[in-house]
């Protein structure tokens, strides 16, 4: 697979101060190479047209870095844009070095602005820019965002989804189209139905289920006090479940839960979905493909799971909104006290299932890749932090405390008609996640 490219393109001209613009140039090279990706920097500014031209013929970006080490007129841009149709762009302008009443070094503000109305005129996406010199702390962060968003991006081109089933009735906010994912994020989605792993699992002996009862005693606590033939059964389909995964390459899916594994399997999934999550596979159950697609997202950002689930209290003294379901957490995100806990669903009393509070975070954003009700993609977002409670409900929960107030969060989106999963990630991207919704020119609703 292609490995994901930084271009660092530095345009100027020779007439202004190019001792203050080499300075610029070598520290801008130097933090973009500390991002550890395949950056690709010319050996000296690119301060021709020419020159500019001759350096794209060797690379293949993902993400261009334009930056105006002096001024630059919009030649330039337009070069880079008839080049490159659909990279993210991030422009960058320089800080002038020396404000002394003497001679103006840089100009790089001014090419800015003629980069800028080249970019808007060729392009619908809005791109990214920062203000500010290369050792600044908000141009580190704001590059340093860019790049993870612009990494998103790259990733989900590469992404192989999976829908196991179809929504239940009621559910259909979830059910994603093939085509809609291909188009807006570059993802590939295949779909099969919960029977042909129901049947796999079937298929199989205790003895070739024995490895991964044994993964997941390891993992959990009180597994062993699920009734002997659900335990097994859990085993097998845990099996078919990984499978599945390894042989067709799949990188996050939405899976059917109830009623089938209910009562076909006479098992739930919510378990085998849990030792997923903790496999780096974003596992969402009720078949909510965008759900599942918003898990992946925020675990790539953060390298840990996240947790998936419905908002279904709030406290407005505490300023918190509880986040709960079934029991389908990745057993890493319990609580150190009790550990991954393992019981029964909550309405059908037929285990396992997780049960569980999750541990805290001081920063936590809560995200969701939605529609609105005109059918356009639009990105939930909103942060704060995840406080120390114990299991709220029987299932796996989680309770936020909101940076902005609960109570307006909790009335305008419903309002706004937003769906009833949401994914909670440990740690703060709300900044990566805007940048990656404007790449994607999708609706960035901060909350």
């Amino acid at each position: 697979m292609k490995q994901f490219q930084i271009a660092y393109l530095p345009i100027g001209v020779p007439t202004f101060h190019l001792e203050s613009a080499q300075k610029a140039f070598d520290d801008s090279a130097e933090l973009l190479r500390s991002f550890g990706e395949d950056t690709r920097v010319p050996e000296e500014m690119l301060l021709s047209v020419d020159k500019l031209q001759a350096f794209m013929e060797t690379i293949d970006p993902d993400l261009i870095v334009l930056q105006n080490v002096t001024f630059a007129n919009a030649a330039y841009a337009s070069e880079m844009l008839h080049r490159f149709k659909d990279v993210p762009i991030l422009l960058w302008t320089l800080r002038e070095p020396v404000i002394d009443g003497g001679r103006l070094r840089l100009n790089s503000l001014t090419g800015a602005y003629s980069a800028a109305n080249a970019i808007r005129h060729f392009r619908e996406e809005p791109f990214t820019y920062v203000f500010g010199a290369p050792k600044e702390e908000k141009v580190i962060e704001k590059v340093g965002a860019t790049v993870r968003a612009a990494k998103l991006r790259f990733e989900m081109k590469h992404l192989k989804m999976a829908a196991i089933g179809h929504t239940p009735q009621g559910f259909g906010f979830g059910r994603a189209l093939d085509l809609e994912l291909l188009d807006t994020f570059g993802v590939h989605l295949e779909s099969i139905e919960a029977r042909e792993l129901i049947n796999k699992a079937l298929s199989y002996s205790n003895e070739e289920c024995e490895e991964y009862l044994q993964d997941a005693m390891k993992a959990m606590n009180g597994l062993e006090k699920t009734p002997e033939k659900n335990r097994l059964d859990f085993a097998r389909l845990y099996k078919a479940y990984d499978e599945y995964v390894k042989s067709n390459g799949i990188g996050a899916l939405a899976s059917r839960c109830w009623p089938d594994f209910f009562t076909s399997f006479g098992t739930p999934v919510c378990a085998v979905l849990a030792m997923l999550n903790d496999k780096g596979i974003a596992s969402s159950c009720e078949t909510d493909g965008y759900g599942a697609l918003s898990m992946y997202l925020g675990m790539k950002l953060s390298n840990t799971p996240v947790f998936f689930g419905d908002p279904v209290s709030m406290n407005e003294q505490e300023n918190t909104i509880s986040f709960w379901h079934c029991g389908t957490a990745a057993c890493s995100l319990a609580r150190k006290d009790t550990g991954a806990m393992v019981g029964e669903h909550c309405n059908r009393h037929i285990g396992p299932t997780m049960e569980f509070g999750c541990r805290e975070s001081e920063r936590a954003t809560v995200f969701r890749i939605g529609r609105t009700p005109e059918g356009k993609f639009r990105f939930f977002l909103t942060t704060g932090k995840i406080l120390d409670k114990p299991q709220q409900f029987l299932g796996t929960s989680l309770v936020v405390e909101c940076d902005n107030n609960a109570e307006e969060i909790i009335n305008r989106s419903v309002r706004e008609g937003w769906e009833p999963h949401f994914v909670v990630v440990y740690g703060d991207y709300e900044k990566e996640l805007e940048i990656l919704a404007d790449m994607l020119n999708v609706e960035a609703c901060k909350y």
